[in-house]
């Protein structure tokens, strides 16, 4: 039977194909307040700036291009059942080969009704502009979960995580919360691996490869043969 490996990824596996991430210096939260772009109250009060700053992230992933680490994750279907579960908005794993990711915090490429939250479609890489409205004329809104807003896809990933036979951390600080309490879902002997530069939480057990995204996970898939 084959090893079900379940990859939670951050920020930090797709800051090599030149996205920027929100925590690290010069990220986006320096650059922008996130009670500004990224809260529901945020919206209420100013669409205009709200949709902008979504519809310029939308186009830096469309100038993006998925990176080594993508692909090695990709490529491990070949010999390995793999489940992606990633915090970040974009669609790099997709592209890069995955066939199984899960979303916790949305997706850039989708918008969705701010009255109707069950009405989402593919946009693609297109503006959502003030007046674009869902089939029921509500706005359109950005298919993010903003702070505040209680993260639908969570429940779905905690029963992923504890089918895991490994489980790989990539690219996260394990920061942010509810996120980082996956690693809790995961069944006790079930060996954990985090690969990230910085200083990531501490998680009990865990292998620790301090370096980037590519460069750690080429070494880690090494140690698998």
């Amino acid at each position: 039977m084959t090893d079900h490996i379940v990859v939670l990824t951050g920020a930090g596996i797709s800051a090599e194909s030149g996205l920027s991430t929100f925590r690290d210096n010069g990220g986006l939260w320096e650059q922008h307040s996130v009670y500004d772009v990224a809260t529901p109250e945020a919206f209420e009060r100013n669409p205009e700036l709200v949709l902008r700053f979504y519809n310029d992230r939308r186009r830096q992933l469309q100038a993006a291009e998925p990176n080594p680490a993508h692909r090695l994750l990709a490529e491990l279907e070949q010999h390995y059942r793999v489940t992606i579960v990633t915090q970040n908005v974009d669609d790099l794993h997709e592209r890069g080969g995955s066939s199984q990711v899960l979303h916790l915090h949305g997706q850039l490429t989708r918008a969705r009704s701010s009255l109707h939250p069950e009405l989402v479609y593919d946009i693609g890489y297109r503006d959502i502009q003030p007046g674009d409205t869902c089939d029921r004329g509500a706005q359109l809104r950005p298919h993010i979960v903003w702070f505040g807003e209680e993260v639908p896809m969570l429940a779905a990933a905690a029963d992923v995580v504890a089918t895991a036979d490994r489980l790989l951390i990539v690219g996260s600080s394990l920061q942010v919360y509810p996120a980082a309490g996956l690693v809790h879902e995961v069944n006790p002997g079930v060996p954990i691996t985090v690969i990230d530069p910085g200083e990531p939480a501490s998680v009990f057990g865990a292998e620790v490869i301090r370096k980037g995204a590519s460069e750690g996970l080429r070494e880690w898939v090494s140690s698998l043969s």
